[in-house]
């Protein structure tokens, strides 16, 4: 080759360098291409696998092709080619099972990190690289067969929230696969006392639905060594797609988690329980060094004007929902977790975050999908937002949402006391000056004419938020902050056990007797403690785990929840649909006590086969006389607990109920 000709490759080649060198130029995160396909990530046949990777603003990708999870040096370096809509795209030729691969782009004149693709759905330890599998070979046997948990209503889900480890770890639970998936798939397991555990107590207990917190890959907890294990909820989001590897046999392998997570939705499924996950979207557990961030600069996240990350989570940043291709990624996050995982419901966590729209979207896309998919969340922030504050999915703009719940703090903190102050007192232990609050949680905080708004507590504005009961989550604890029961060893030190005991149940029966979405903490039934450890995502095994020698311990109280829990699932008077339902059954009576709520439920109320229910709330700390309605009441729900209709001798005239107690009376 001649010297001239040479020079003039060169040249050549250095203009071709250049020239892909050069950016796309966007003015705002809003100019950026939307992407409408659905084949983000990696698609695997036995004969090609295909990547596609979006990120306009970058200069160049690759995919590079590891033999193992971690360490060695890459197998091959694959160019991305510009394609459609700001994606990159290459095929790779062969069949590429069980190898590893991480997506790396050039921003700035630099190479980043190399991380798999957001849209991973196989990883391996620690998620740093994804895994190339045919994900059909994950599926466990008779997996086609399995069917989400059918629920006519929102209402009529009973939903108990728990921690995958906390169910089984302790070594009183009688179960093999300690803190994994496949430890709630056991039957049959039990106690030293022979009572049952896991699955089957939660079963026995006759719930609709668990809530399992975080369960995809989060980044806090080192899978490579059992040994440096720390504790965590996995509220630090990795990999979004990807169940989490801690709670897996094997982390390297991604194909195991995925199918042992299977496992476990269908032994739920088959023990007639649905699943509902835990999803946190509104952050990255990581920022700079996120799958986000270093794959598509900044575009994910929200930012203030001079250029900072906001952080309405504060947990370091918050993700910006209203743009385009994050909606989308929220969207078909979902889809694929509901279709794939056959989940019958998600909870978003700090769902305030996020905008109305994509909220709305989120609902319409699972709703097509399956009608009786729950969605329900957090209706506020942890800190301020660049998001417009009418934008913004909180609890006051509920009535803006379709098809998705809220969790009320009214109900929560009128129960039991203001969540941020420990020792606060509620209406279950003895607070006076809380009935408008509890008589609001009670209407699932909707419009009724008996209300007084400007007394409610912990309102936004005085009106209800809820356009019906099915938006409202009723609750009174969960893992956040203390446990209910220690949370009335902080408020009512000098109060006995048994006094104790007894505020438990009344704020478990009001739980379960209002309107809404019931949601019940692990463990509440026996009592469950953290020893004073208000907020316990960091916390050994020995502060969060479930002792299950409590069960045997309170068994009473157990039982009492579970006729709770019965009574609710026989009668939908509990369960009424809308508010126009609740305004024309649900009428409070008046009382003479200061700390005593009565109401009665009349007319078959939602075609139930009582024709009249009357509810007595006494959260004052003595005993208070009450004069029934005319006609004889039968008691169906007292100190001991539940008993069918007919089982008591009728009432009539004057009865007396107990301090810091329930009682259920039928017509």
């Amino acid at each position: 080759m001649s010297y001239r000709i040479l020079l003039l490759a060169l040249i050549s080649g250095m203009l071709f360098t250049t020239c892909s060198d050069m950016p796309e130029h966007y003015e705002t995160y809003e100019d950026y291409p939307i992407y409408e396909g659905t084949d983000l990530g990696v698609r695997y046949q036995p004969e090609r696998t295909e990547f596609r990777l979006w990120s306009p603003a970058v200069t160049a990708a690759r995919v590079r092709i590891y033999e193992d999870a971690l360490g060695g040096e890459a197998l091959q370096t694959l160019p991305l080619e510009r394609s459609d809509a700001g994606t990159w795209y290459a095929a790779l030729e062969g069949d590429q099972a069980g190898r590893y691969y991480t997506f790396q782009v050039r921003s700035e004149g630099a190479w980043l990190e190399e991380k798999p693709d957001p849209y991973a759905r196989v990883v391996g330890t620690n998620g740093q690289r994804g895994m190339i599998i045919d994900l059909d070979s994950t599926d466990p046997e008779g997996w086609q067969q399995d069917r989400r948990r059918v629920t006519v209503q929102p209402t009529d889900a009973i939903i108990y929230e728990l921690h995958v480890r906390d169910l089984s770890i302790a070594g009183n639970s009688g179960i093999q696969h300690k803190g994994k998936f496949l430890g709630l798939t056991e039957t049959g397991t039990t106690s030293p006392d022979g009572l049952s555990t896991g699955l089957d107590h939660i079963r026995e207990m006759g719930v609709t639905h668990v809530h399992i917190l975080p369960a995809f890959d989060f980044r806090s907890i080192d899978e490579s060594d059992p040994a440096r294990f720390r504790y965590n909820w996995g509220y630090d989001p990795q990999n979004y797609n990807v169940p989490e590897g801690t709670y897996s046999t094997d982390p390297k392998d991604g194909a195991v988690r995925i199918r042992e997570f299977k496992q476990m939705v269908q032994a739920f499924h088959r023990a007639g329980i649905g699943v509902i996950l835990d999803v946190v979207y509104n952050h990255t557990g990581d920022t700079d060094k996120s799958v986000f961030n270093q794959l598509v600069p900044g575009y994910y996240y929200r930012h203030w004007e001079d250029g900072r990350f906001s952080d309405a989570s504060a947990c370091g940043n918050e993700t910006a929902s209203e743009r385009a291709m994050v909606r989308n990624y929220i969207i078909e996050s979902v889809r694929y977790w509901a279709e794939e995982y056959h989940l019958d419901g998600f909870r978003f966590d700090l769902m305030g975050i996020h905008d109305i729209e994509t909220m709305n979207a989120v609902s319409s896309a699972l709703h097509i999908m399956d009608p009786s998919i729950l969605v329900y969340g957090e209706g506020w922030t942890a800190g301020d937002s660049p998001l417009p504050y009418e934008d913004r999915a909180l609890k006051r703009f509920t009535h803006r949402l379709d098809g998705v719940a809220a969790f009320s703090d009214n109900i929560r903190d009128g129960i039991k006391g203001h969540v941020f102050t420990p020792d606060d007192r509620g209406f279950a232990s003895g607070k006076l000056g809380l009935k408008e609050t509890i008589k609001f949680g009670i209407v699932a905080s909707t419009d009724h004419p008996q209300i007084e708004y400007d007394s409610v507590l912990w309102l936004d504005e005085a009106r209800a938020w809820a356009a019906s009961p099915t938006q409202t989550m009723t609750y009174v604890s969960c893992h956040d902050n203390h446990t209910l029961w220690d949370r009335l060893l902080n408020s009512q030190p000098d109060a006995t056990e048994a006094e104790r005991i007894r505020m438990q149940k009344l704020a478990g029966t009001i739980v379960l007797t209002s309107q809404g979405i019931s949601f019940l903490h692990a463990g509440m039934e026996m009592l469950r403690t953290k020893y004073g450890v208000e907020n316990s995502f960091e916390s050994p095994d020995s502060i969060n785990q479930i002792d299950w020698a409590r069960k045997a311990q309170y068994a009473e109280v157990v039982d009492y929840f579970k006729g709770l829990i019965q009574m609710r699932k026989d009668h939908p008077a509990f369960r009424m649909t809308s508010t126009e339902m609740v305004q024309e059954h649900l009428q409070f009576l008046e009382t003479e006590g200061t700390n005593f709520i009565a109401y009665t439920i009349s007319g078959n109320a939602n075609g139930d086969p009582w024709s009249d229910i009357l509810v007595l709330l006494n959260g004052d700390l003595s005993d208070q006389d009450f004069d029934l309605p005319a006609g004889d009441w039968t008691p169906v729900l007292t100190e001991a607990g539940y008993r069918e209709a007919g089982e008591a001798d009728a009432k009539a005239g004057s009865i007396t109920i107990p301090a810091s107690t329930a009682l259920v009376l039928m017509r």
